[in-house]
């Protein structure tokens, strides 16, 4: 019987490695290793690594790289090293930085006076992302890296993304967007020395191809029309021209901002916010056969059949049980009614704000532990942050977007499908 070939053991094959890097792995690696031992060989390789790019930096410099002869027309030579302990995503690694001799040599790599490489920065920014204060940071860092780094130290580098932020939004919007998703979340912050509850406003943006985007965020101590228009009038200063259907929970001022600003919008309010607001009238018990009650007045086929089921929900048992749920959807009709008149492939994507409730709820798992911010920037910070961690997820389409978008197209004719003419301004009122 013929005998097995050995198994290679996994890894990285021999033949994969040049013959030089595989023979520093051989000399490095002789024997089992402690995680201690592989970390002291990593920092080892990391120094090694920096010193000879900085070399090489300093030979594009100089003219000539180090072991060779300095050109005679080079008035300029190498003036051996200076130390500089340098903080790495590793913990901190001392480095021979190398000279010239008339100073004028700067660095790319480690510029003069970084004390920062390249992936520390980032793992402080991802830590902080998570919703971990500056004083979790600074204990990890020196738990983990022994890397005794200040309060001040964290808050400085976290604060360098504020350009980002601010570059995010005032960014170019697209010209028309089929459904926006407008709603709030309500945060913590010091405010002229008094702690005020502000809501953190969040628009969240369908594009014609059904991927999502967060169009901004807007901090407001209280909602109203002027602060809508701000709003609107910013949407549109960024490039929006056209939102086909905009959805709340019922937002204070937004109907006349949003007439004012976007006349063409269709306004509708969240019926699954309505029905969630019914619900709390009821007790534990009553709820599932509310809901059946409910269901003929949001799946209604048009408008009339809705009011007429309203109407009947009013006088039956149940609407006679909580006389406040009709009045509810009474007084939130006109913002209802614009919902019957879509067919039920649009219906299933403006039924609901899930999808940016989804993401107000994941943020306030974030900025929980956090008790209160110090400003609006630091607030503004931290969520974005977390923002980019969720959305850097995202691509595939909005659900049910497909069959949507055959009837959006239907509905809206060129709103939804020339979407160039909004770029050109010579088609514009034709």
């Amino acid at each position: 019987m013929a005998q097995e070939p050995k198994k290679e053991p996994k890894g990285i094959p021999k033949g994969a490695l040049p013959a030089s890097a595989q023979q520093l792995l051989d000399d490095m690696v002789t024997g089992p290793m402690t995680p201690a031992a592989m970390q002291d060989v990593f920092t080892q390789l990391k120094k090694a690594l920096i010193e000879r790019a900085l070399g090489a930096e300093l030979g594009q410099h100089l003219g000539y790289q180090s072991g060779q002869a300095k050109p005679e027309s080079s008035p300029n030579q190498r003036n051996g090293t200076s130390g500089k302990t340098v903080l790495t995503d590793t913990g901190p690694v001392r480095l021979d930085i190398p000279r010239d001799r008339d100073g004028s040599f700067e660095p790319i790599l480690i510029p003069k006076h970084e004390r920062r490489f390249t992936g520390f920065d980032d793992k402080i920014i991802a830590m902080y992302a998570r919703g971990m204060s500056v004083r979790e940071i600074q204990a990890f860092l020196a738990e983990q890296y022994g890397t005794d780094v200040s309060p001040d130290f964290i808050s400085s580098v976290t604060d360098e993304v504020m350009d980002e932020v601010q570059a995010w939004q005032h960014r170019a919007l697209e010209p028309m967007y089929p459904v926006v998703f407008f709603d709030a979340l309500r945060v913590k912050i010091r405010d002229e020395g008094v702690v005020r509850n502000k809501a953190v406003y969040m628009a969240l943006a369908v594009l014609p191809d059904g991927t999502r985007e967060i169009l901004g965020l807007w901090i407001e101590n209280t909602e109203g029309a002027k602060f809508w228009m701000r709003v609107f009038n910013e949407l549109k200063t960024r490039g929006v021209q056209d939102i086909l259907i905009a959805v709340t929970d019922g937002l204070k001022g937004m109907p006349d901002a949003l007439e004012a600003v976007f006349p063409a919008t269709t306004l509708q309010t969240c019926i699954v916010h309505l029905i969630r607001a019914s619900m709390s009238y009821a007790n534990w018990q009553d709820r599932k056969k509310l809901g059946s009650a409910l269901r003929p007045i949001y799946g209604a086929i048009n408008a009339e059949a809705a009011e007429q089921a309203l109407q009947a929900f009013a006088q039956g048992p149940w609407g006679q049980k909580y006389p406040m749920i009709a009045t509810g959807w009474q007084r939130a009709w006109q913002q209802v009614i614009p919902f019957f008149a879509f067919p039920p492939d649009i219906r299933r994507v403006i039924y609901t704000t899930n999808a940016i409730e989804s993401i107000n709820a994941q943020l306030r798992k974030i900025i929980k532990t956090r008790g209160q911010f110090p400003t609006d920037e630091a607030a503004l910070k931290l969520l974005w942050l977390a923002i980019r961690n969720i959305t850097i997820k995202w691509g595939a389409a909005t659900h049910f977007w497909k069959a949507a978008m055959q009837q959006f197209a239907i509905l809206y004719e060129e709103r939804f499908t020339d979407v160039y003419r909004y770029r050109d301004p010579e088609s514009q009122g034709k």
